[in-house]
């Protein structure tokens, strides 16, 4: 069920990449880049599908991720490759765009960026790449601990410089805006899938809400002792961190049984150790 669910997410975020791609990027020969923006500027050139293109190119790179990455990685970011590329090609193929779809080229930047960026955050999530600098960027991000979405900016910079020297300033511009406002997104949008809710309680009904925890939702707490400052009693305190769908089912778990409960919740968006990223 976890692969079954690690591969629909991925598959979701590459068919939101090719929207992006074939119906924002290509028409308007945006290269933000990354291979789909190397395979636009070379389409250009040779008059090759898109899809072709970043199928020869992607194949390349994925040599230096399974070399410096790992197979794991590799595995995934082939599959994720491959189901983009072919959400691409078969877009070109039954749907194809000869045209902008709209006059308005600022807000198709905006539109197909932010779908783009959620595509590849959702198979960063997964920790897989779709190819191309998204490679580049996993490298970076783990032998020098740079933040993905900068090392995204950073891959891609160059590919955006050949775009505005082939299609014009003006284009350039675009595609450098958009290139920004990708990295932001990107980062922004791992930031959220990411995201886990640390979880303090206080409870005469401490041992019920203990149990819920351990036994119903399956995670692990902390259980420390404390001092009310007013009252001088002594009280358990629990820690725990939960998904928002596990923190959701706690709330009305304790809503239900202490509605005279003190619940703080912190967001975090990064943990480490046990049961949770590994420092390897």
């Amino acid at each position: 069920m976890k692969l079954f669910k690690t591969y629909l997410i991925i598959v979701i975020g590459a068919f939101l990449m090719a929207l992006n791609i074939h119906f924002f990027l290509t028409p308007n020969n945006l290269a933000l880049g990354g291979t789909s923006g190397a395979a636009i500027v070379l389409a250009e050139i040779i008059n090759l599908p898109v899809g072709a293109l970043m199928l020869a190119l992607d194949a390349s790179l994925f040599l230096l991720g399974l070399i410096l990455i790992g197979p794991a990685f590799g595995i995934r970011s082939v599959i994720a490759t491959l189901i983009l590329n072919g959400f691409v090609w078969g877009m070109e193929s039954f749907f194809p765009v000869h045209q902008p779809i709209s006059p308005d080229v600022l807000v198709q930047v905006v539109i197909g960026t932010l779908l783009g960026a959620v595509g590849v955050a959702m198979i960063f999530y997964q920790e897989a790449s779709a190819g191309g600098t998204g490679v580049l960027a996993q490298v970076l991000h783990r032998y020098i601990n740079v933040e993905l979405g900068t090392a995204v900016l950073l891959s891609d910079v160059l590919i955006v410089l050949a775009s505005a020297f082939l299609f014009g300033l003006q284009t350039g511009l675009y595609a450098f805006f958009g290139l920004i406002l990708k990295g932001l997104l990107v980062d922004k949008s791992i930031q959220f899938f990411n995201e886990r809710k640390e979880v303090v309680i206080i409870s005469e009904k401490s041992e019920d809400i203990r149990g819920f925890i351990i036994h119903e939702l399956h995670k692990g707490a902390t259980v420390h002792s404390a001092r009310g400052g007013f009252s001088e009693d002594d009280k358990e305190v629990i820690t725990t961190i939960l998904e928002r769908k596990d923190f959701s089912k706690l709330k009305t778990y304790i809503q239900a049984t202490d509605k005279e409960a003190f619940i703080t919740v912190h967001s975090m968006h990064e943990i480490w150790g046990r049961n949770f990223r590994s420092f390897a």
